[in-house]
Parts: C-alpha cells; sequence; structure tokens
C-alpha cells in the first residue's frame, strides 16, 4: 500500500496573503481574521463522531425508507436534525430560523421513484445583519443506500456517504451561530440525492420563489475519508468540483470566451479559488485541489440543481482519495473484501478540518460585501488595460482589488488595492499576457469573490 507522510488535520497556521503594494497592504485591515483561526480550531472531531454515530444509528435513510419509526428510517433522521438545529438556535437565543422545505415527487415508474414521495429537506437559516437577503449556503445530503438504488430495507449506514456532510453541517452550525453575519448563511440537510438530486432542485426552486440571492453554494458530499481504493492514505487535501459554463450559455457569449477566454474563470471556478485562498491562509496542511469539472466522471452531486437553477457559483467539497468499495454497497465480505459505508470508513479529525475549512469559507464570504457587478475591460493594443465595473451593493466597501495571473496559472498571484473607484488602469500589463479580475474590500479586510471581466 502506498503511504504519504500526512501530518495533523487541525492546525491553524497563517500563510502569506496575496502581494500588493506597501503602502496599500499598511493602510488596509488584514484580511486575516483572529476570529477566524478561533473558528477553525474548534471544530470538533468528538461532536463530528458523536453526530456520524447518531445518524449511522437510524440503520437507513433511504429517501423511500420509514417516515414513522422514531428510531429508524429517514423520517427519524430528519427530525432529529430539525431537532438538533433547534437545539443549536436555543444556544444562541434563537439566531437560527429552522424549517422544513418540502415537496411531493410523482411516482416515475421507469426511474428511482417508483411511487409517490415527499422529498423533505431540513434547512436552518442564520440571518445576515446587513444584508439578509444575500446568502450563502452550505449543503449534505440526509439519504443513504445500498448496491440496489430501490433497496430502502436493509441497513445503509451511509456513515461517510453522507453522514460525514451532514455532521460538517451541524458543526459548521454550531460554531457560526457564535457569529453575527453580515449576510445570511443556509445549513440545508438535503434529501433524494440518491434518487435523483431532488432535495436540492426542491431548494433551489423555494431560494428563487423567495427572491433569495445567493453568493456561493457549497456542497459537502463525503468528507471524512482519508484511505483511498488506490492505497492512497490522505489527510492533508481536499478536492473541489468546480462546474464552467452553464449548458444554457447564449451562443454570443459562448463566441465572446471563445475570443477573449473566461472558460476557466466561471463564478465557480473563482468560488473553487476563493476555497483554496481561504485554505492556504488559515490551514499549514491542508491543500485544496481545484478539478475544473460539474462532478466526478459518471456522478453527481446536491450543487448541480443550484448550478442548473442559475446560481452559477456552486461547488462540490470532498475527501480527495475514495474508496468505492465504502459506497452504494450491500454490507458484506466477499473474497476477502469488506463492502459497506460503515462507521469505521470515517477519520473524524479530517473530517472535523473539512468542516473548518466550510466555517473559515463561509464566515468570510458572509462578513465579506457582494462581488462587483458588470465587470469590464478593454486593452487591445494598448500597452494598459483599463478595467471598469459597477459598485458593490454593500453599504461597507472600502475599495476594490485587481487581480490579475498568467493564463498558465491556477490562482490570482497578483493583486493591487486601487481605493473606492470603479474604473482603473493598470499601467504597463499587457492584456494578451494576464487574465484579469477585480473584488470589493469591506471594512474589516474581508473580500467578495473575485468577479471576471468581459
Amino acid at each position: 500500500m502506498a503511504r504519504r507522510h500526512v501530518l495533523p488535520a487541525l492546525l491553524a497556521l497563517s500563510a502569506p496573503t496575496l502581494a500588493a503594494p506597501l503602502a496599500a497592504q499598511t493602510a488596509l485591515p488584514s484580511a486575516e481574521s483572529p476570529a477566524i483561526h478561533e473558528l477553525v480550531a474548534a471544530s470538533s472531531p468528538a461532536r463530528i463522531e458523536a453526530d456520524i454515530r447518531k445518524l449511522v444509528s437510524f440503520g437507513t435513510r433511504h429517501t423511500l425508507s420509514d417516515t414513522l419509526s422514531a428510531t429508524r428510517g429517514i423520517g427519524a433522521a430528519r427530525r432529529w436534525i430539525f431537532a438538533e438545529f433547534q437545539r443549536i438556535s436555543q444556544g444562541c437565543g434563537g439566531c437560527l430560523d429552522v424549517r422544513y422545505v418540502s415537496e411531493v415527487k410523482k411516482a416515475e415508474p421507469t426511474g428511482r421513484i417508483p411511487v409517490d414521495v415527499e422529498i423533505v429537506n431540513v434547512v436552518a437559516v442564520l440571518k445576515g445583519a446587513v444584508e439578509p437577503n444575500r446568502h450563502v449556503l452550505l449543503a449534505g445530503d440526509i439519504d443513504s443506500r445500498v448496491t440496489n438504488v430501490l433497496n430502502a430495507k436493509d441497513s445503509s449506514p451511509g456513515a461517510n456517504d453522507n453522514a460525514s456532510g451532514i455532521a460538517a453541517l451541524l458543526e459548521a452550525a454550531r460554531l457560526l451561530s457564535k457569529h453575527r453575519p453580515n449576510a445570511s448563511i443556509v445549513f440545508a440537510a438535503l434529501s433524494a440525492e440518491e434518487q435523483g438530486l431532488f432535495g436540492g432542485e426542491i431548494l433551489a426552486k423555494h431560494a428563487k420563489a423567495n427572491g433569495w440571492r445567493i453568493d456561493a453554494v457549497i456542497n459537502n458530499d463525503m468528507v471524512g475519508n482519508i484511505a483511498g481504493i488506490d492505497g492512497v492514505i490522505e489527510n492533508t487535501k481536499a478536492r473541489v468540483f468546480a462546474p464552467g459554463l452553464p449548458a444554457d450559455t447564449p451562443t454570443a457569449e459562448l463566441r465572446r470566451i471563445l475570443t477573449n477566454g473566461g472558460e476557466l474563470d466561471t463564478p465557480s471556478r473563482q468560488l473553487a479559488r476563493y476555497i483554496d485562498i481561504i485554505a492556504d491562509r488559515y490551514f499549514p496542511n491542508l491543500d485544496v485541489e481545484i478539478i475544473y469539472r460539474l462532478d466526478r466522471y459518471g456522478r453527481g452531486g446536491h450543487h448541480t440543481p443550484f448550478f442548473n437553477a442559475g446560481y452559477n457559483a456552486a461547488v462540490r467539497l470532498m475527501e480527495s482519495h475514495e474508496d468505492f468499495n465504502k459506497q452504494h454497497q450491500d454490507i458484506r465480505t466477499q473474497n476477502g473484501i469488506a463492502y459497506g459505508d460503515v462507521i469505521e470508513g470515517v477519520n473524524f479529525a479530517y473530517a472535523a478540518s473539512m468542516t473548518a475549512l466550510d466555517t473559515a469559507t463561509l464566515l468570510s464570504l458572509a462578513w465579506a460585501p457582494a462581488a462587483p457587478d458588470s465587470a469590464q475591460i478593454r486593452g487591445s493594443v494598448r500597452p494598459s488595460p483599463t478595467l471598469r465595473w459597477k459598485a458593490s451593493p454593500s453599504p461597507d466597501v472600502i475599495g476594490y482589488r485587481i487581480y490579475w495571473r498568467k493564463p498558465s496559472e491556477v490562482n490570482w498571484t497578483r493583486s493591487r488595492f486601487v481605493g473606492n473607484v470603479t474604473e482603473y488602469t493598470l499601467e504597463n500589463v499587457i492584456i494578451d499576457n494576464y487574465f484579469f479580475g477585480v473584488a470589493a474590500v469591506g471594512k474589516n479586510g474581508q473580500e467578495s469573490l473575485v468577479a471576471f471581466p468581459r
């Protein structure tokens, strides 16, 4: 078995921030927050273990399983999640609005819903103090399955897939409920992922109907396994799957991107870069690998319905090495190989580290202003490009930071704070050799997602 040297997964030491002119740096509040360092350090493997064990104890959480029993099936699981959110809310003076968001899904005899079934999501909202209708959303999946996707009777513990994601969701709610963000934070425990991503589809529809502005969607799906089927044991890396262009991208926009670039700078990929920067800033030994793809080959996750609904900053956060013998499998031993998604396959310290990455990213985004809108750039056959944008609608903006990078670079490597303006010319930086972006900077030093200019 191949092994990599791994470090403890929950240290919180800062990494350098992106470069900027010295004068601008010294005049600005730091983007690195002591409160977020404390948040990272507080993520508890013990609490996450307790939550995963509780979810496993329901036997199966299949979408079509028992909804009446107090101890077995998806009904008992979602009621427990609802009660846990309520308990968290009681500890912060009622700071969480806890609700069910549901819809009856009609039978699809040839699909994965053979009978009419109510799809029930459990949602808790930590209301923003300044911009309550601007949201960042963390999602996880309640349901589990065995080999036969229609088997709602047999035990399906779903310890890693995806009790680990729900445990991360609950722990993030505990930690973030101690803070008051500017924008609202949504904790969404979604159902029917295994039957067709229906829970996410229902909540995306609910968000549209209620006029939510969603700046970011992070889907936690399998965040607790460190032992891959490839023999690699790894607890210092995470993958972020970040989709590119939506399927309904207009032809004119496709032509523009073909000419000027932008397929690597979609909102989801800006969110992935943001998560990577947060990891570099607050974790000395948790590296984010950005994968330019909607999801893994032939597979799906609950960020996809949000992406398809037009919430284009939507990504999947997950472990770096999967063990397929522990996913979607009947519990058994065959030819000396143990199959099944059981509790022994979860590393709780790693899950706590992934949860800490969630909380650091969510609070940074919720404390930051909204991104500037309608960014544009010009500079063809000129020595210096000019960027122009509409001001962020957030009230606490102190200015904007322009970013640029070489086409061969994944992350933004160069930046300049340009003050509270909506146009700036970057002298002697040839437009053909770089990609550019602009972010809003808040009074607390937190930055928005980067807006890519047209």
